[in-house]
């Protein structure tokens, strides 16, 4: 959908003072100093993990009690105890949004921020600010659009994220590697090798979804959260940071569709929004239309699925491209490849008179096949 664009820069809330001093920074004065503060401020710290931890483990029961029900009662797992560890979660000398508030100075008056923004939260008085926009390089030589957040957004979305991440741990699926508390791309990378290695995997389909941010389409998004979040006040503060829209000199731009890139939320958005799209959609395809061996492995918007059989393949392909477009997402005609690799490729390409297997890039390494007494994988990274 086109965007709505507006030329009038948007009034941003002015910044608070910081009438009264936090604990740490009255502290930080006493006899001690910067040691003293330092060391109460790792004890803050440490007690705020301790409280984002015991609020996970509630929800994880709960989601073990309730493996079907609605979540209607999260928001009150927002408290200042997370918000507080959201903060110190933040990268401190990260660029300002458009509140042109620093971590630096909002560490200040900490304690004193945080319970008017847990009040604020609570009683629905927050408000989203819109991204300031950015851009960054690509390796491609274009430029990245990037949003950057107020800094209060990103605590608030961090906290969010701590309060859904369990609740979508027990939802998400094995193959899905990317952006999850203890999975990384080492494990996605190994998973990958292990699948085409063992498996009887002789093609492969490398798959890249074009302009994956851009084109998520918000009215999915937030009917895919509605199916397992039941609490109101969790919808519409995703609502509020979809709906912001971004800064771009001096330009508010809002857009239907998309997430905000470079938001701290974006990453578990995306996870969510692929994980009915595509993860379930795939485990059911898998189960019902392949007879020989099938391997997925995804990371974000990246996914590589490895084929016994050819035709399966291309089967795959044709209904992967309906799938993705009934919402609103497409392959990119030119980084979409299936290729001859695995067990037999090598063999196979001989005895027809061609050349070695291609090779396929993969969460920022070249994957290439080499023949040994056993068909195995090797994994190089791309300079």
């Amino acid at each position: 959908m086109s965007a709505r664009e507006k030329s009038d820069l948007p009034k941003v809330a002015e910044k608070r003072a910081n009438k009264v001093a936090s604990a740490a920074a009255e502290l930080a004065e006493r006899r001690g100093g910067a040691k003293e503060n330092a060391e109460l401020q790792s004890t803050v710290r440490t007690q705020s993990r301790a409280a984002v931890s015991q609020a996970q483990s509630r929800i994880r029961e709960t989601v073990i009690r309730n493996r079907r029900d609605k979540l209607t009662a999260l928001l009150h797992h927002l408290t200042v105890d997370v918000l507080r560890a959201s903060f110190f979660g933040l990268k401190k000398f990260a660029a300002p949004g458009v509140d042109e508030m620093t971590w630096t100075e909002y560490a200040k008056g900490l304690e004193e921020n945080l319970a008017d923004l847990r009040s604020r939260v609570q009683t629905g008085a927050y408000r989203a600010l819109p991204s300031r926009r950015t851009y960054i390089p690509k390796p491609d030589g274009r430029q990245r659009p990037l949003g950057i957040a107020a800094l209060e957004d990103k605590i608030v979305q961090a906290a969010v994220v701590a309060i859904l991440t369990p609740i979508y741990e027990a939802e998400f699926l094995g193959f899905s590697y990317g952006f999850r508390p203890k999975r990384n791309q080492h494990q996605a990378l190994d998973a990958l090798a292990f699948g085409i290695g063992r498996r009887r995997i002789n093609w492969v389909l490398d798959c890249d979804v074009q302009s994956f941010f851009d084109k998520v389409s918000q009215s999915w998004l937030m009917r895919f959260i509605e199916h397992r979040i039941g609490d109101r006040r969790i919808i519409r503060l995703i609502a509020k940071w979809l709906t912001a829209g971004v800064l771009e000199q001096g330009r508010l731009i809002v857009t239907e569709e998309g997430t905000p890139q470079g938001a701290v939320i974006s990453p578990l958005l995306a996870n969510i929004y692929l994980h009915y799209v595509y993860d379930l959609w795939v485990h059911q395809w898998r189960q019902r239309c392949a007879r020989g061996d099938v391997v997925v492995v995804r990371y974000a918007d990246d996914t590589i699925v490895g084929f016994e059989h050819r035709h399966e393949a291309e089967q795959f392909l044709a209904d992967l491209k309906a799938r993705l477009a009934r919402f609103g997402l497409a392959l990119h005609p030119d980084k979409t490849r299936l290729i001859e690799f695995g067990r037999c490729a090598i063999a196979n390409r001989r005895t027809q008179g061609l050349g070695k297997p291609e090779s396929f890039d993969f969460l920022g390494f070249s994957v290439l096949q080499r023949h040994m007494e056993r068909s195995s994988v090797e994994l190089t990274t791309v300079s």
